[in-house]
């Protein structure tokens, strides 16, 4: 072994990466977006569950029990209903996880030191929330009733309080109800993506982009074409896991067929264009895939609430969160399995998938124009 042969060999490598300035931000960059993603942005703590109430009877026996949940960390009040429709309303849409329903004669029932009953909601499609918020409900409704004044006016035993819990969606709490849909979802977003991240870097390298460009084709034509190829291998893929989570995993189906098929190739179309778009703004094969997974793999992932709570998240992550379609066709696909709910509750997730799909079709189209000028 030659130390000057080696000496040149890795003078032209780092050459080579100095010259590449994209890839070489993307390799130090990528370590530190990693590192803020799980350090900081990501937690397994469930805290601000989403809330609704019910309290018919507004007395303030019952307003001193909100606002034991209210001044806990772990429950966040967002929605005060004045009916029990509103209450199946609110957590059928997903503004809240959890619901709870004060019987009209609270305050009465306790003073009198006889048994009330309380209901506690919880939305099952999130399995591990939805076990731990039961148990921080319990908790609290503990406490309400051994801290009760009457236990000063000489009465001992606490207050007896009897909590009614109802799980909705999921009633076993099978994580695998929660989790098999999410998957769809990235497993999905990783494949379109880095399906078409290579189309447009593999011509440039392979030197067939000249034939292309001698020919009357158009950039929106380009785009089309490519993403067309692509979408029957999507649309196999796409059968593929949603009938391996129904009949291997047996997740129930419970929503429109129409409706998931919809919002399965909205999400698909836009992915593939999405992966497109990369490949078109890529110099090279490498730097495109390099792109696909961190745009479409970690966002999807991470980012998506599959398997991170997003309220959960500090603020300025859960803004970002909007930014990833994955997050709206997995609330898409739990409200069609799980939820059973249609257009009704999921139309303006579909509308943004909608959206999304329009805008990143545009850019693609604009980047090869921009490459072919």
């Amino acid at each position: 072994m030659k130390w000057r042969r080696l000496r040149a060999v890795a003078r032209k490598e780092f050459l080579h990466i100095l010259r590449d300035p994209r890839s070489l931000v993307l390799a130090l960059a990528l370590p530190l977006i990693m590192l803020i993603l799980f350090g900081y942005a990501l937690t397994l703590d469930v805290d601000r569950i989403p809330l609704a109430v019910f309290d018919p009877s507004r007395g303030p026996d019952s307003r001193e029990l909100i606002s034991r949940f209210e001044a806990s960390r772990y429950f966040e009040v967002v929605d005060v209903v004045t009916d029990y429709a509103a209450l199946e309303r609110s957590v059928d849409a997903g503004r809240s996880l959890a619901a709870l329903v004060i019987p009209r004669d609270f305050g009465r029932t306790l003073r009198r030191g006889t048994e009330t009953r309380v209901q506690f909601i919880v939305d099952g499609s999130d399995s591990n929330t939805a076990s731990i918020g039961l148990g921080y409900a319990t908790a609290i409704l503990s406490a309400y009733s051994s801290d009760y004044p009457g236990l000063r006016a000489g009465r001992t035993p606490p207050v007896p309080i009897a909590v009614e819990t109802r799980i909705w969606y999921n009633s076993e709490l099978k994580s695998k109800n929660y989790i098999v849909p999410g998957l769809v979802a990235v497993i999905l977003m990783i494949i379109a993506a880095l399906l078409t991240s290579l189309t447009i870097a593999r011509e440039w390298e392979m030197g067939s982009m000249e034939q292309l460009l001698s020919t009357p084709v158009r950039p929106a034509e380009l785009v089309l074409g490519k993403m067309s190829a692509y979408f029957a291998l999507g649309v196999a893929d796409t059968l593929l896991v949603i009938g391996a989570g129904v009949a291997v995993f047996d997740v129930p189906l419970r929503g429109n067929l129409l409706l998931l098929a919809t919002s399965c190739l909205v999400f698909l179309v836009g992915a593939l264009f999405w992966g497109i778009l990369l490949s078109a703004a890529a110099d090279s094969q490498l730097q495109a895939y390099q792109l696909g997974v961190v745009t479409s793999f970690l966002p999807a992932f991470l980012l998506s609430g599959f398997v991170f709570d997003i309220e959960s998240m500090p603020l300025p992550v859960q803004l970002a969160t909007y930014l990833v379609p994955a997050r709206y066709f997995i609330t898409l696909l739990r409200g069609i399995f799980l939820k059973g709910v249609g257009l009704e509750v999921l139309a303006l997730e579909l509308l943004l998938l909608t959206l999304f799909a329009g805008v990143v079709f545009l850019a693609a189209t604009r980047k090869v124009k921009a490459k072919l000028a």
